[in-house]
């Protein structure tokens, strides 16, 4: 089965819709395109990668779906609409047309509000994604846990999957972090079919980080969502905070070392290629 990179981003900050993004940031704030990353692909033999939206706007995604024309190893598109203006709905049925876009990513990891997802003004949002048939991508913190799995439980049709395994604070260390997160992970594996996305650990540990440091989290979401729902993505170059994409790949291969063959071609690109159909 060919290996897939279920998370990656190409971006050019000149664009100057990354509002997330620090101006004077070495590694971020410069353009990454799809010539940076083919040599680090080739490398680790992926076939394929799904580029997903970085910044909050409908112009990025026809940026991304461009790279994606011109890009053979771009396999999919995950973009953005704006759940806060109903009439996006035509423009996600347009995005929707294009044969590489698979679906959208709200950034409720830097909404204020919590409760955000849970506005009725929001809700046709989550209605379409589910009623044309794309994805949804869950991008949030621990702290929305609860009301990621309200969502996931309200639209049971809507195909999602969590991004970064919900970042779980590993430089925090404290038990009763590892408690609330480890906990609102089994009851979303368990009461949803939503699937995970098993990248970005790196960046939330410290930068002198160990695969004893990532390892319990790890083994949790292998346990609760099981390989058939779990995807490995490289979450590149965002994982550049805290090492080169080689080095997380590696530290991946070796947290699933103790996998059957059959459950590792799920991780490393079976899943991501049901889940996005690609």
């Amino acid at each position: 089965m060919r290996q897939i990179d279920a998370h990656q981003h190409y971006w050019h900050p000149g664009r100057g819709d990354y509002g997330w993004m620090p101006k004077d940031d070495p590694v971020l704030a410069r353009p990454y395109g799809p010539s940076d990353l083919a040599p680090e692909l080739a490398a680790h033999g992926i076939a394929g990668t799904v580029l997903v939206q970085a910044a909050p706007s409908v112009h990025e995604t026809e940026y991304m779906l461009g790279i994606a024309d011109a890009t053979p190893h771009v396999l999919a598109v995950v973009g953005w609409v704006d759940f806060e203006r109903p009439a996006d709905r035509g423009e996600l049925e347009r995005l929707a047309g294009h044969p590489k876009f698979r679906g959208v990513r709200p950034m409720i990891q830097d909404i204020p509000d919590d409760d955000w997802m849970l506005r009725p003004d929001v809700q046709w949002g989550f209605r379409a994604v589910a009623e044309l048939g794309l994805t949804f991508d869950a991008l949030g913190f621990p702290r929305h846990l609860r009301n990621f799995l309200t969502i996931l439980t309200r639209y049971p049709e809507m195909r999602a999957v969590v991004d970064h395994c919900m970042k779980p604070q590993i430089r925090d260390r404290s038990p009763e972090a590892f408690r609330h997160w480890a906990e609102g992970m089994a009851r979303i594996a368990a009461e949803t079919g939503a699937f995970v996305k098993f990248s970005a650990l790196v960046t939330e540990a410290d930068p002198d980080w160990t695969l004893d440091d990532l390892r319990p989290y790890a083994e949790h979401v292998l346990e609760v969502f099981g390989p058939d729902r779990t995807m490995w993505g490289s979450d590149w170059p965002v994982c550049r905070l805290r090492c080169e994409y080689g080095r997380w790949r590696e530290a991946a291969e070796a947290l699933t070392a103790g996998l059957t063959a059959a459950e590792r071609a799920r991780v490393f690109g079976g899943t991501a290629a049901e889940f996005y159909r690609l």
